[in-house]
Protein backbone atom coordinates (compact mmCIF):
# COMPACT_ATOMS: atom_id res chain seq x y z
CA UNK A 1 0.00 0.00 0.00
CA UNK A 2 1.50 3.33 -0.98
CA UNK A 3 1.92 5.92 1.39
CA UNK A 4 0.09 9.84 0.90
CA UNK A 5 3.17 12.61 1.46
CA UNK A 6 0.37 15.81 2.89
CA UNK A 7 1.93 19.43 2.09
CA UNK A 8 0.40 22.06 3.21
CA UNK A 9 -1.10 24.48 0.80
CA UNK A 10 1.42 27.46 0.86
CA UNK A 11 3.81 25.08 -0.39
CA UNK A 12 1.92 23.88 -3.46
CA UNK A 13 1.37 26.94 -4.55
CA UNK A 14 5.10 27.93 -4.26
CA UNK A 15 5.65 24.97 -6.60
CA UNK A 16 6.00 24.77 -10.23
CA UNK A 17 4.72 21.14 -11.68
CA UNK A 18 4.86 20.35 -14.98
CA UNK A 19 1.94 19.44 -16.13
CA UNK A 20 0.60 21.21 -13.50
CA UNK A 21 -1.28 18.96 -10.42
CA UNK A 22 -4.77 19.01 -8.29
CA UNK A 23 -4.01 19.57 -4.87
CA UNK A 24 -6.96 17.61 -2.67
CA UNK A 25 -6.60 17.85 1.24
CA UNK A 26 -3.19 17.88 1.53
CA UNK A 27 -2.26 15.77 -1.48
CA UNK A 28 -0.79 16.65 -4.85
CA UNK A 29 -2.61 14.53 -7.29
CA UNK A 30 -0.64 13.96 -10.84
CA UNK A 31 -3.72 14.77 -13.99
CA UNK A 32 -3.76 12.09 -16.62
CA UNK A 33 -2.38 13.91 -20.01
CA UNK A 34 0.11 13.67 -22.11
CA UNK A 35 -1.23 11.65 -25.34
CA UNK A 36 -2.06 12.84 -28.38
CA UNK A 37 -6.13 12.78 -28.66
CA UNK A 38 -6.49 14.35 -25.22
CA UNK A 39 -4.11 17.31 -26.05
CA UNK A 40 -5.76 17.39 -29.81
CA UNK A 41 -8.98 17.83 -28.32
CA UNK A 42 -8.47 20.08 -25.42
CA UNK A 43 -6.77 22.83 -28.13
CA UNK A 44 -9.82 21.93 -30.40
CA UNK A 45 -12.12 22.86 -28.11
CA UNK A 46 -10.18 25.97 -26.46
CA UNK A 47 -9.91 26.67 -30.21
CA UNK A 48 -13.50 26.47 -30.94
CA UNK A 49 -14.42 28.84 -27.84
CA UNK A 50 -12.21 31.66 -28.41
CA UNK A 51 -12.67 32.10 -32.00
CA UNK A 52 -15.92 33.62 -30.50
CA UNK A 53 -14.63 34.76 -27.06
CA UNK A 54 -14.87 38.21 -27.71
CA UNK A 55 -18.38 38.41 -29.20
CA UNK A 56 -19.31 35.95 -26.56
CA UNK A 57 -17.63 38.28 -23.88
CA UNK A 58 -15.46 35.60 -22.27
CA UNK A 59 -11.62 34.25 -21.64
CA UNK A 60 -11.12 30.81 -22.73
CA UNK A 61 -7.84 29.65 -20.48
CA UNK A 62 -6.20 26.12 -20.53
CA UNK A 63 -5.00 24.39 -17.56
CA UNK A 64 -5.46 26.87 -15.03
CA UNK A 65 -5.67 26.51 -11.28
CA UNK A 66 -9.32 26.77 -9.19
CA UNK A 67 -9.54 27.03 -6.05
CA UNK A 68 -12.47 25.10 -5.16
CA UNK A 69 -12.53 25.24 -1.61
CA UNK A 70 -9.95 26.34 1.03
CA UNK A 71 -8.12 22.68 0.89
CA UNK A 72 -8.54 22.15 -2.52
CA UNK A 73 -7.09 23.10 -6.02
CA UNK A 74 -8.33 21.89 -9.34
CA UNK A 75 -7.06 22.37 -13.08
CA UNK A 76 -9.40 21.69 -15.51
CA UNK A 77 -8.24 20.72 -19.16
CA UNK A 78 -10.08 24.22 -20.29
CA UNK A 79 -11.52 26.84 -17.86
CA UNK A 80 -14.20 29.35 -19.43
CA UNK A 81 -14.55 32.74 -17.42
CA UNK A 82 -16.53 35.90 -18.24
CA UNK A 83 -15.09 38.45 -19.57
CA UNK A 84 -15.72 41.14 -16.90
CA UNK A 85 -14.44 38.06 -14.02
CA UNK A 86 -11.67 39.57 -11.78
CA UNK A 87 -8.40 39.04 -12.98
CA UNK A 88 -7.40 36.59 -10.61
CA UNK A 89 -4.15 34.52 -11.04
CA UNK A 90 -5.59 31.60 -9.26
CA UNK A 91 -9.25 31.67 -9.94
CA UNK A 92 -11.10 32.15 -6.72
CA UNK A 93 -14.32 32.96 -8.21
CA UNK A 94 -16.61 30.43 -9.75
CA UNK A 95 -15.88 30.20 -13.64
CA UNK A 96 -19.01 29.97 -16.26
CA UNK A 97 -18.12 26.55 -16.94
CA UNK A 98 -15.06 24.12 -16.87
CA UNK A 99 -14.17 21.39 -19.41
CA UNK A 100 -12.43 18.20 -18.70
CA UNK A 101 -10.88 15.68 -21.51
CA UNK A 102 -11.10 12.34 -20.20
CA UNK A 103 -8.10 9.63 -20.54
CA UNK A 104 -7.44 6.20 -20.84
CA UNK A 105 -6.26 5.87 -17.07
CA UNK A 106 -8.97 8.35 -15.39
CA UNK A 107 -11.33 6.74 -12.79
CA UNK A 108 -14.95 7.36 -12.76
CA UNK A 109 -14.69 8.13 -9.21
CA UNK A 110 -11.57 10.56 -9.38
CA UNK A 111 -13.85 12.13 -12.23
CA UNK A 112 -16.86 12.23 -10.22
CA UNK A 113 -15.51 13.89 -7.21
CA UNK A 114 -13.47 16.68 -9.04
CA UNK A 115 -16.55 17.58 -10.94
CA UNK A 116 -18.72 17.74 -8.28
CA UNK A 117 -15.83 19.75 -6.53
CA UNK A 118 -16.44 22.81 -10.03
CA UNK A 119 -20.15 22.69 -8.88
CA UNK A 120 -20.17 23.09 -5.34
CA UNK A 121 -17.95 26.08 -6.28
CA UNK A 122 -20.69 27.35 -8.01
CA UNK A 123 -19.66 26.60 -11.69
CA UNK A 124 -22.97 26.12 -13.58
CA UNK A 125 -21.80 23.09 -15.21
CA UNK A 126 -18.91 21.07 -16.29
CA UNK A 127 -18.52 19.51 -19.60
CA UNK A 128 -16.71 16.07 -20.13
CA UNK A 129 -15.14 14.77 -23.80
CA UNK A 130 -14.69 11.41 -23.90
CA UNK A 131 -12.19 11.04 -26.86
CA UNK A 132 -12.35 7.21 -27.37
CA UNK A 133 -16.11 6.68 -27.16
CA UNK A 134 -17.13 10.49 -28.81
CA UNK A 135 -19.32 11.34 -26.01
CA UNK A 136 -19.22 14.83 -24.35
CA UNK A 137 -21.21 14.48 -20.81
CA UNK A 138 -22.98 17.77 -19.56
CA UNK A 139 -23.01 17.82 -15.66
CA UNK A 140 -24.64 20.22 -13.97
CA UNK A 141 -25.73 19.15 -10.00
CA UNK A 142 -27.19 15.99 -10.10
CA UNK A 143 -27.53 15.00 -13.55
CA UNK A 144 -25.45 14.44 -16.29
CA UNK A 145 -26.42 13.91 -19.86
CA UNK A 146 -24.27 12.52 -22.63
CA UNK A 147 -24.24 13.71 -26.58
CA UNK A 148 -22.76 11.94 -29.30
CA UNK A 149 -23.84 14.82 -31.96
CA UNK A 150 -25.95 18.18 -31.37
CA UNK A 151 -24.82 21.41 -29.50
CA UNK A 152 -23.83 21.91 -26.02
CA UNK A 153 -25.78 24.98 -24.98
CA UNK A 154 -24.13 26.64 -21.55
CA UNK A 155 -27.12 28.31 -20.06
CA UNK A 156 -27.42 31.97 -19.89
CA UNK A 157 -24.75 32.73 -21.88
CA UNK A 158 -24.30 32.74 -25.65
CA UNK A 159 -21.23 29.80 -25.46
CA UNK A 160 -22.52 25.98 -27.66
CA UNK A 161 -19.84 23.89 -28.77
CA UNK A 162 -20.90 21.57 -31.71
CA UNK A 163 -20.05 18.04 -30.95
CA UNK A 164 -19.42 16.41 -33.92
CA UNK A 165 -17.48 19.61 -35.13
CA UNK A 166 -15.48 19.25 -32.15
CA UNK A 167 -14.96 15.21 -32.83
CA UNK A 168 -15.07 15.29 -36.31
CA UNK A 169 -11.87 17.82 -35.99
CA UNK A 170 -10.00 15.25 -33.85
CA UNK A 171 -10.96 12.56 -36.63
CA UNK A 172 -9.59 14.87 -39.26
CA UNK A 173 -6.12 15.35 -37.20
Amino acid sequence: MSSITVIPVSEYLATAYRPDCDYVDGEVQERNLGEYDHGKLQFIIAKALDLTAREWQIDVIPELRVQVSSNRFRVPDVCVLSADAPREQIIRHPPLLCIEVLSPEDTIHRMKTKIQDFISMGVAQVWLFDPILRIATVCDGGTMVDFTSGELVLPGTPVTLDVGKVFGALDES
